[in-house]
């Protein structure tokens, strides 16, 4: 009975370990191997938040080209009639349905002035921190890989960070000059030293890795070396640093504009907007609340998703 009963089951066994095998041979998509940015969006999809704030965020983007391009198409008469044009006789008039957000102390729509308000803003810091980050890399990478000149960057950069970032960019934009392209020079410079030390730290840890010896070994040169693979493999921190600090310009642009050494009037930056409203706060309300709320909304857009960033690039993080 026992030799039958396992003739019988031998098709069986047979047939479960041909499924197996098919399986091992072709795994689910799931089981493959993923790459970093594939396994960063999938761990980032996974905060709904953050998704939600990514996708508020384009919209920024959006309507910051969108303004763009219509006064490329209008040859900023928009700009020119709705902007920046002064209607005194409705000057200081509530939000309605003709003007969603009121009128300013010159009669003009805040809503406009927001909107178009957006591209100073946001392309500004980003362009800021953008050239900071690029600095802020050659110079940490320098640091970080040749010992010799450590110190004597790592103490300039000491200095730059003893000073806070708004009080240096403020001393530079008054030596240069109020004007949208020193705004941009002052923030940049103010913002280097954070992306120079996080990739100095990067760089020490990275350089006497096996990889990097096997590339020493090949006869690599130190340029592609650092180029090739340091820089690379050091990117994670960089990027949330560089989605930190594009809120971290946006508040400080404001902030020069607001005391009057960013963009001056009667172009609609925001701080700008805060800084002419600020005395008439007690009889209307809402020509500071709407750029104030502008200000708030963006840096907190963003804010979430570099907190999202951090936690999708992390590889300690499981999600």
């Amino acid at each position: 009975m026992s030799e039958n009963a396992g003739q019988a089951a031998t098709p069986d066994f047979q047939q479960q370990l041909k499924r197996e095998t098919r399986t091992a041979k072709s795994p689910n998509k799931e089981d493959k191997a993923r790459t970093l940015s594939q396994e960063a969006w999938r761990r980032y999809k996974t905060n709904k938040r953050a998704v939600v704030a990514l996708v508020l965020f384009f919209l920024i983007i959006a309507t910051a080209i969108a303004t763009i391009v219509i006064d490329m198409a209008t040859n900023g008469r928009i700009f020119d009639e709705r902007v920046i044009s002064q209607q005194l006789h409705n000057r200081l008039a509530g939000p309605s349905l003709a003007h969603p957000m009121g009128l300013d102390e010159f009669g003009r729509d805040i809503l406009l002035r927001v909107i178009w308000g957006i591209r100073y803003s946001l392309f500004m810091g980003a362009l800021a921190i953008t050239g900071s980050m690029f600095f802020g890399i050659v110079l940490g990478a320098i640091s970080g890989y040749y010992k010799k000149v450590d110190n004597i960057i790592m103490r300039c950069v000491d200095i730059l960070m003893a000073m806070p970032s708004v009080l240096l960019a403020s001393a530079i934009v008054a030596a240069l000059g109020p004007s949208q392209n020193n705004v941009i020079i002052a923030i940049g410079i103010a913002k280097v030293p954070g992306f120079a030390r996080i990739l100095r730290a990067s760089v020490l840890t990275i350089k006497e890795q096996e990889f990097i010896e096997a590339a020493r070994a090949m006869g690599a040169s130190d340029f592609r070396i650092i180029v090739r693979y340091i820089i690379p493999n050091s990117l994670a921190p960089i990027i949330v640093h560089f989605t930190m600090g594009i809120a971290n310009a946006i508040l400080t642009i404001a902030i020069l504009s607001f005391v009057g050494l960013g963009v001056q009037p009667p172009t609609p930056e925001w701080g700008a907007m805060l800084s002419t409203a600020r005395m008439y706060i007690r009889d209307a309300w809402h020509i500071t609340i709407m750029p104030g709320l502008a200000i708030m909304i963006t840096i907190l857009i963003i804010n979430i998703i570099g907190d999202a960033l951090r936690d999708a690039l992390d590889p300690r993080m499981k999600a």
